[in-house]
């Protein structure tokens, strides 16, 4: 007789007050199983995991775990029944270690005393069969996010779960904690774990996916079989229209000036790079997590030592000036982690936006004050530039989704009037519809005569929105590609070469 599947869902609905989360779901996860869900911000991918993991009870459906029909109350319930989530935000306790986490609420006693050393014993053999690279006794706030994130990870794993939902998680990661990610995923299937896989990033599925269901706005799609399904595929099943419809043709104004010149850069992991960026022109930049690309930005705008080179802006000397004035001289950058240093998190969107506003004269009041109603005018014109909500507009950042997280941070770089953009990885942990949303704003940016930076380890991206791409490896620029020659079999050569070659 075949076993049950793990989790099986039939006609799951689930309303929230005004808003229909979910419209007769059914999904099936199988035993030794990657099945990933797919769609777009808002299409129901967190609230279908939230059901399964016990933060919300299904308003209609049912759902059975291992042939057994459940009905959660609680987190609690889930993880008694064997489910295991790693959400995007952690529930690690900052202050206690890493092992003091693993066991949280489940510490093994030596009498009427917590048995430290069998925690310790127990949490380092368990990292090392998931071949993560942690210090075991360093508080959890010591750790990167990518380690926390293995500490969720082992934490789910050492509750025994038969079921395991990651949300997002190479988003914080680099190509070899990513592998190693994928590695332990692979182990886990081979002992019967079902994995339930959330996530943006299209290039992952071919790896590590057996099914994937397509989520949009709340209903079913399909569910496919990862072999059988390319990435232009996936893409219309999840937005409803042509892969040709979410990158837009940008039209290179001819002979543009040069506005930006990096000549001779060095810094750390940046060794001698020489960069013109042109106005009306969109220069990409693709390598491999070290290979410079971000770096040699962050080096001349001040926000890591430069240690030779010079900088000109439109003719200007502004090597070595400070980041602030730097980004008043006409540069705008976007950086790749918008919570950690591009937003302010506890305040509303619309006062994120206003920041960007308070060198503008024309918005000034009496005595050269800044004028909140004219500041309140201007934000809002910019938020709707940048298709946010009006809804959002006074909510805290922190409550909104990640697509609109970004859409705010791009909706400062509109506060003023730049010379120069530069977006290091400008749709992370953003859905397609969103990035759609983006490379529009993008495409008016360099239309308009600005010039356009896009620093981005997303290959589809940085290939359909690029008019000359400089790939990275080592330090130094391995490649210089325009037009017909920006093809993908090209790029990845060249992430290992250290000769450059120029098209």
């Amino acid at each position: 007789m075949s076993q049950p599947p793990l989790v099986e869902m039939t006609g799951i609905s689930k309303e929230f007050p005004g808003v229909k989360a979910l419209s007769d779901i059914d999904f099936r996860l199988d035993r030794g199983e990657v099945h990933v869900l797919f769609g777009e911000n808002g299409a129901g991918k967190s609230t279908l995991i939230s059901i399964i993991s016990g933060v919300h009870p299904p308003t209609a459906g049912t759902m059975q775990i291992e042939g057994k029909e459940v009905a959660f109350r609680s987190v609690y319930d889930a993880r008694q029944a064997g489910i295991g989530t790693v959400f995007q935000e952690f529930s690690l306790v900052p202050t206690l270690t890493v092992f003091e986490n693993v066991h949280l609420g489940q510490e093994p006693r030596r009498g009427l005393f917590v048995d430290r050393r069998a925690m310790e014993r127990s949490t380092e053999a368990l990292f090392r069969d998931l071949g993560f690279e942690v210090d075991i006794r360093a508080p959890v706030a010591q750790l990167s996010r990518a380690q926390q994130q293995m500490v969720e990870i082992a934490k789910a794993l050492h509750a025994k779960a038969r079921v395991l939902i990651l949300d997002e998680p190479t988003a914080s990661l680099t190509e070899k904690e990513t592998e190693k990610l994928f590695s332990f995923m692979r182990r886990a299937k081979e002992n019967g774990v079902g994995i339930i896989y959330i996530s943006h990033r299209i290039q992952e599925f071919a790896e590590i996916a057996d099914r994937i269901t397509v989520l949009r706005d709340g209903k079913l799609i399909g569910t496919v079989k990862a072999d059988t399904v390319s990435e232009r595929d996936l893409v219309e099943l999840m937005t409803g229209r042509a892969i040709d419809k979410v990158y837009p043709h940008i039209t290179r104004r001819p002979d543009g000036e040069t506005l930006l010149s990096l000549r001779g850069i060095v810094a750390s992991g940046v060794r001698g790079v020489d960069i013109g960026v042109r106005a009306g022109e969109v220069l990409g930049l693709a390598g491999l997590v070290g290979s410079g690309k971000s770096r040699v930005w962050r080096s001349i705008l001040g926000l890591q030592p430069l240690k030779a080179g010079t900088v000109t802006l439109r003719g200007k000397d502004v090597t070595g000036l400070p980041t602030r004035k730097l980004l008043k001289s006409g540069i705008f950058y976007l950086p790749p982690d918008r919570k950690g240093e591009g937003l302010v998190l506890t305040a509303s969107a619309r006062d994120n936006i206003r920041l960007s506003l308070l060198g503008r004269r024309d918005l000034a009041g009496a005595f050269g004050m800044p004028s909140p109603a004219r500041s309140k005018t201007e934000a809002d014109a910019i938020g709707a530039r940048v298709d946010l909500p009006p809804r959002a507009f006074s909510k805290a950042v922190a409550t909104l989704s990640g697509g609109n997280q970004q859409k705010v941070l791009f909706g400062k770089g509109f506060g003023e009037d730049h010379l120069v953009y530069i977006f290091d990885e400008p749709t992370v942990g953003v859905d397609m519809g969103t990035r759609s949303q983006l490379y529009l704003l993008i495409r008016d940016l360099a239309e308009s005569g600005k010039a356009v930076v896009i620093v981005s380890s997303d290959l589809p991206e940085v290939m359909h929105l690029s008019h000359r791409l400089l790939v990275f490896s080592s330090g130094r620029i391995s490649a210089e590609l325009e037009g017909q020659d920006i093809v993908e079999e090209t790029i990845l050569r060249h992430f290992f070469s250290e000769t450059r070659v120029s098209a």
